[in-house]
């Protein structure tokens, strides 16, 4: 096995059996996983979970992959609607973003810190409050760099949906950061 081995190949190691292939898969992908469900269901503990759910799921349909998309794609729409189902099921307790807001940049004077952690907690606010369809566009886009047509294979909608709810959810962004008295430019 080599370190450049693609996740295609490892994919279809585990369709073989090889569990060194998902424990590999395991090691590159399951941060990206895990915050992705953590931004979707705002729970730790349910990240932890659904992301390992998504690794065991790998492990199931690993034979039923065609390499339509990247396999990290792949993980992200099994995560997204093993988290929906899940949100469904039951509601826990939410984390706070402000928490996370609270990791300063040690290059900045603690001002524009501060100005730049006023400024995310409000971007999060005005994004958790637009609609699930425009809010997890932003999400995949903006905090997991999925490009348009990958945020279409997650969210199994067309390229032009993506775009759209794209373009309405960052003229709704603009509008509520102008209206709270923030400038485009950061902080």
């Amino acid at each position: 096995m080599t370190a450049a081995e693609t996740d295609r190949a490892l994919v279809e190691r585990v369709a073989k059996g090889d569990r060194a292939a998902v424990r590999l898969l395991f090691m590159r992908h399951h941060a990206r996983v895990y915050r992705f469900v953590a931004r979707q269901t705002g729970s730790e503990l349910m990240a932890d979970d659904i992301a390992n759910e998504v690794f065991l799921e790998l492990w199931r349909q690993a034979p039923a992959f065609e390499g339509h998309s990247e396999v990290s794609t792949w993980l992200l729409g099994i995560a997204r609607f093993k988290a929906l189902s899940l949100l469904r099921k039951k509601k826990e307790d939410w984390i706070d973003d402000d928490d996370a807001a609270q990791v300063a940049d040690g290059a900045d004077t603690p001002e524009v810190v501060t100005m730049k952690e006023d400024k995310a907690a409000a971007l999060r606010r005005f994004i958790d409050a637009m609609p699930e369809e425009h809010r997890t566009v932003i999400d995949l886009a903006y905090y997991h760099g999925q490009s348009v047509s990958e945020t279409g294979e997650v969210l199994g909608i067309p390229v032009a949906t993506v775009k759209t709810r794209m373009f309405y959810a960052r003229k709704k962004l603009g509008e509520a950061l102008r209206a709270a008295g923030y400038d485009r430019g950061w902080p």
